[in-house]
């Protein structure tokens, strides 16, 4: 494991940066999503702020989605199924591979896709892979799968991570590897000043679809606290868990409106989680305190990295009776939940969380990697030519 020490201010380098992503966040789609509001969330107008690069001394492109024939699409899908990463959109940008110094990814499953074209094709591009999920559920995957994991894994220049949690599991796997934390960030100009809020009922909001959210305890916490109104804008509740429960809505915000007026009307956000290595829920938790609303997570994923105790409330996963008391707390105590958001507001921003320092980082590790990379080269040419003398 090592740390990014490159200046930004004494590196003249232009950087061709290429971020490959999954087909479905093709950046024209997301832009157009971003115009017209219905790209639900806190987001910038590039896919996850990727763009800002360019401001940052690089020239950044993405990668396209590509229109398919129903033959081509069933490929893809039945190659990403088998694989468990989509190489066939991977290899229709092979030609920008080529072309960039550096290809960043989102997740494993792009690197994974990137890593395999690279080996097939030869291309020395530099790659920074971001893991989320991988080492959650290595264990759970075949042997054949983990060996050509493994063997993709060694094509990727630096491996980098959402949480320590998740980064710690891969050095004991990839103890050679170039692991790196690279904390996340959203959009971080626009914030809400946090207030004190008295409603009653208690107005709960939880949003989000990841994997590893539990609404069953949530829900079951909730069932029974009339005094209680859950509102979960997600569409990943099995409806079994909510049936019949008058105080509990579930539905999806269809505009990033319907989300930022959820968060003027919340007393508190929760997001329940089972545990996880990768900082599960951090998108949900940044935008609430961008929002200016208390938050109260489960103690699990890594979140203390970004988030201590004195900024939002942790519980252990999956413990009623203490998410319980939580929510009590929240609404006995709104001034002291009111200083909590006030605190947590201010680990956002500049030098702090956010989209520009998530970016910033990527760059610095770029830096890092092209310049050890010409290091490398130097030194290997000056042994040839030391041998040829000899």
């Amino acid at each position: 494991m090592s740390v990014s020490h490159v200046d930004l201010q004494t590196s003249n380098a232009k950087l061709r940066v290429f971020i490959h992503l999954a087909e479905n966040k093709d950046a024209g789609r997301w832009k157009a999503g971003f115009a017209d509001g219905s790209l639900v969330g806190i987001n910038d107008d590039t896919p996850y702020g990727y763009g800002r690069a360019n401001a940052l001394g690089c020239t950044v492109s993405f990668s396209k989605a590509h229109r398919e024939t129903l033959a081509g699409k069933m490929l893809r899908y039945g190659l990403r199924l088998l694989l468990g990463f989509d190489f066939v959109h991977a290899w229709r940008q092979r030609h920008e591979f080529e072309n960039a110094d550096v290809i960043w990814t989102h997740t494993e499953s792009q690197y994974l896709a990137v890593a395999a074209v690279a080996r097939l094709r030869g291309i020395r591009t530099k790659i920074i892979g971001q893991t989320v999920w991988l080492f959650d559920s290595w264990n759970m995957l075949s042997a054949p799968k983990r060996y050509l994991y493994s063997f993709l894994i060694k094509r990727v220049d630096v491996l980098t991570f959402l949480s320590p949690a998740n980064m710690q599991v891969a050095d004991t796997l990839f103890p050679d590897s170039d692991l790196r934390l690279v904390s996340f960030g959203i959009p971080a100009e626009t914030t809400v000043a946090p207030r004190v809020r008295h409603q009653k009922p208690m107005k709960i909001l939880a949003i989000g679809n990841d994997r590893h959210r539990d609404w069953r305890t949530l829900v079951d916490v909730v069932r029974g606290q009339p005094d209680f109104a859950l509102t979960i804008l997600s569409g990943t509740v099995p409806r079994r868990v909510v049936a019949g429960i008058p105080n509990v809505e579930v539905r999806l915000a269809k505009s990033t409106r319907e989300l930022t007026d959820g968060f003027d009307a919340a007393s508190v956000v929760c997001v329940p989680l089972q545990e996880n290595l990768h900082a599960s829920g951090i998108t949900a938790i940044e935008e609430a305190v961008l929002a200016g609303v208390p938050v109260i997570a489960s103690d699990t994923g890594g979140l203390r990295h970004y988030f201590s105790d004195k900024e939002i409330i942790y519980v252990p996963p999956g413990d009623r009776p203490a998410l319980l008391d939580a929510l009590l707390h929240v609404r006995d105590c709104p001034e002291e939940a009111c200083k909590m958001a006030v605190r947590a507001q201010g680990r956002m921003g500049p030098g702090g969380l956010g989209a520009d320092e998530y970016i910033h980082n990527h760059v610095r590790i770029s830096h890092d990697i092209l310049r050890e990379g010409a290091e490398l080269q130097t030194a290997t040419a000056a042994v040839q030519t030391v041998k040829t003398l000899a």
